[in-house]
C-alpha cells in the first residue's frame, strides 16, 4: 500500500499570505545566518525548542550557538535552548543562528534590538530596518560630538565596544539640500513626534535645520507663521547652537518694528534671514538637543519686545 505523502506547510509563505499555519506538521521553516542568507528546513514539531532549531542546521554544540526569531516587523527575539516557539502563531517567520555564546544590543532607527555576533554589516542593518529594497537609502552610525558616519553595505561594524551602538537609516539624497541626514536620530524623532515639518541643509561649511511654517504666538507678529532656521555648530549635539533666524522678517504687530536684537541679516540657502541674537551659554552635552533649542526659540518669540 502506498504511503500518503503529506505536503510541507511553509511557515514563511503562510505569514506572507496573512494566515496561520495548519495545526499539524510537517512544516518548512527558514533558518539563516548572520548574513541573513536563509535555507528551508523540515520540522515536524509545531512547538520546537531553541535546541531543536539548532539541531536542524547541525549547530553543535548547542551551548556555543544562539538562535533568534526574526519577526516580520524586523524585531529579533532570542530563544534560549529550552524555550519554545509556536510555529502556528501569526508572526513567526524565520530564524537566525549564530556561532556565539554572547549577544549584543544595538539601536536601529530608535528601536533596541539583540544581535548574535560582534560585527554587523551595513547591508544587514538595512535589511533589518526594512530598507534593503530602497537603493537611495543609506545607513549611518551615530557619533556623539561629531558627524554621523555612513556605513557601506559591505562594511563591518564591531559591536563589542563600550556602550550601545546606535544606527539609523534614511535617504542618501534630498531634493531640498543635505546629501545625508544632519540631525541625530533622536532629534528627528522629536520633531516628527511634534508634527513639525523640517528640512535639513548643508551649505558649504554650514549645516542647519529649517522648520517650515512654524506657528508664532497668537497676534504677536504681522504673520501667524514663519520659517525658523537653526544653524548647527560642528560637534553638535555636544556643542550648543547659538542664535536662530526667521523668514519672513518678523515685526511686532503693535508697533510694526523689529524686536530688539533682531534686525541683522544672514544669507543662507539663497535667502536673507532675520537674525535673532539670543546667545546660549547654558547647554548640557549628552542631555540637551533640538528640543532644548526649540524651547529657547519659543520663549524668545513669546517675550520679544
Amino acid at each position: 500500500m502506498a504511503l500518503e505523502t503529506i505536503e510541507l506547510e511553509d511557515v514563511a509563505a503562510c505569514v506572507a499570505a496573512g494566515r496561520n499555519p495548519r495545526p499539524q506538521g510537517p512544516y518548512r521553516v527558514q533558518v539563516g545566518n548572520g548574513d541573513l542568507t536563509f535555507d528551508g528546513y523540515r520540522i515536524d514539531d509545531p512547538v520546537p525548542t531553541g535546541r531543536q532549531l539548532l539541531d536542524l542546521v547541525s549547530a553543535r554544540p548547542a551551548e556555543e550557538h544562539l538562535v533568534f526569531q526574526l519577526l516580520r516587523n524586523g524585531d529579533l527575539k532570542e530563544l534560549t535552548l529550552d524555550e519554545t516557539v509556536d510555529l502556528r502563531t501569526a508572526g513567526v517567520e524565520r530564524f537566525i543562528v549564530f556561532k556565539s555564546a554572547e549577544s549584543y544590543r544595538i539601536e536601529l532607527d530608535g528601536q533596541v534590538k539583540e544581535w548574535g555576533a560582534c560585527v554587523i554589516s551595513g547591508r544587514v542593518l538595512k535589511q533589518l530596518a526594512g530598507a534593503a529594497d530602497k537603493p537611495d537609502y543609506g545607513v549611518w552610525m551615530e557619533i556623539r560630538g561629531a558627524e554621523d558616519r555612513p556605513i557601506d553595505d559591505n562594511e563591518l561594524v564591531r559591536l563589542d565596544g563600550k556602550g550601545l551602538e546606535r544606527f539609523f537609516t534614511g535617504a542618501t539624497t534630498s531634493t531640498e539640500g543635505a546629501e545625508a541626514p544632519i540631525l541625530p536620530m533622536r532629534d528627528r524623532r522629536y520633531l516628527e513626534g511634534r508634527g513639525l515639518t523640517f528640512v535639513e541643509y548643508r551649505e558649504g561649511a554650514q549645516t542647519g535645520v529649517i522648520l517650515r511654517g512654524y506657528c508664532l504666538p497668537d497676534g504677536k507678529y504681522q504673520v501667524a507663521q514663519a520659517d525658523i532656521l537653526i544653524l548647527l555648530p560642528r560637534g553638535y549635539p555636544d556643542a550648543a547652537p547659538d542664535m536662530f533666524y526667521a523668514q519672513p522678517w518678523l515685526t511686532l504687530a503693535l508697533s510694526s518694528r523689529y524686536p530688539r536684537q533682531a534686525d541683522q541679516p544672514l544669507i543662507f540657502n539663497g535667502q536673507r534671514w532675520q537674525r535673532w541674537s539670543r546667545h546660549n551659554s547654558d547647554w548640557r552635552p549628552g542631555t540637551d538637543g533640538i528640543w532644548t533649542m526649540l524651547k529657547r526659540v519659543e520663549t524668545a518669540l513669546e517675550i520679544a519686545a
